[in-house]
């Protein structure tokens, strides 16, 4: 055999599997990526630690409406909590935004209720001295929202003082045994349903929000706090177990375009809350 053709059987043979390894290679991070999302992260975001300045914060809030507005909770939220306000066709109602953050959502409650002649009481609870603040700020044209400063394991209200309890973005920031004590809390204070909006573990939502943030220059506290908030979040049947196990009735979970969950559930009955509290 000829010297060449020997070279060239071997630079073929070195190709085939460098490919094959570097297949194996990608084979193997795909696996390593998609196994990030099949449980829940407990890592800690900046945002739960307080690890940012002051500039950084007003910059968050900022860019947490933006992301309100585009990536799907202000769709999310008309197609629950407005959709059912407008389906009982109700000329009055309350509702608690319980991490109401600047109070994107109440202001778009608002902009409903006044377009359809509804009078509306809005309260936007934040434990943050600074996101209460911004909701004052935010929120000066509408009358109808009030800021209140508490934490939403201990709401500071007696049972069945809304109408509606609802909360966006929130639940993921804390463990699952929390997450059944807000949802409890909120069906306490809720007279008619609690409503739960939050993010959907997916790994197309992780490159979807990557994309968002280079599209719109997101700052760098929410690029990498958001980035964190999906693999904190949830899988449909995660967060429909959790409402099941805050004894929630009539529990159901459904996905809202894009990468948004929406838990709906009605109030356990105030007997049953004495109950669990004992």
């Amino acid at each position: 055999m000829a010297a060449g053709s020997f070279k060239l059987i071997v630079g073929c043979f070195l190709l085939f599997f460098n490919k094959l390894n570097l297949k194996e290679t990608v084979i193997r991070r795909s696996r390593l990526t998609l196994d990030m999302f099949k449980t829940r992260s407990y890592k800690l975001e900046r945002i739960d630690t307080g690890d940012y300045t002051a500039r950084e914060y007003d910059l968050f809030l900022h860019d947490i409406r933006l992301v309100n507005r585009y990536a799907g909770d202000n769709q999310a939220l008309k197609k629950s909590l407005l959709k059912e306000i407008e389906r009982e066709n109700l000329e009055s109602f309350s509702v608690l935004d319980i991490g109401a953050g600047s109070g994107e959502l109440l202001r778009t409650t608002a902009v409903y209720a006044r377009k359809r002649n509804r009078r509306a009481q809005l309260f936007g609870l934040e434990l943050n001295a600074r996101s209460a603040k911004a909701i004052v700020e935010e929120s000066k044209n509408y009358a109808e929202i009030k800021p209140v400063r508490a934490d939403a394991l201990r709401l500071p209200f007696v049972d069945a003082s809304f109408d509606y309890a609802i909360c966006s973005l929130f639940t993921h920031h804390f463990t699952d045994e929390n997450v059944i004590k807000i949802l409890k809390e909120m069906s306490r204070v809720a007279r008619r349903k609690i409503y739960v909006i939050d993010l959907h573990r997916h790994a197309a939502a992780y490159i979807f929000y990557k994309i968002f943030c280079a599209a719109f220059r997101i700052s760098p506290l929410v690029r990498q706090d958001g980035s964190l908030s999906i693999l904190r979040s949830f899988k449909p049947e995660e967060l429909e177990k959790l409402g099941c196990q805050a004894e929630l009735k009539n529990v159901s979970v459904k996905r809202c375009f894009p990468f948004r969950l929406v838990l709906e559930g009605n109030k356990i009955s105030h007997e049953q809350t004495r109950k669990n509290t004992k």
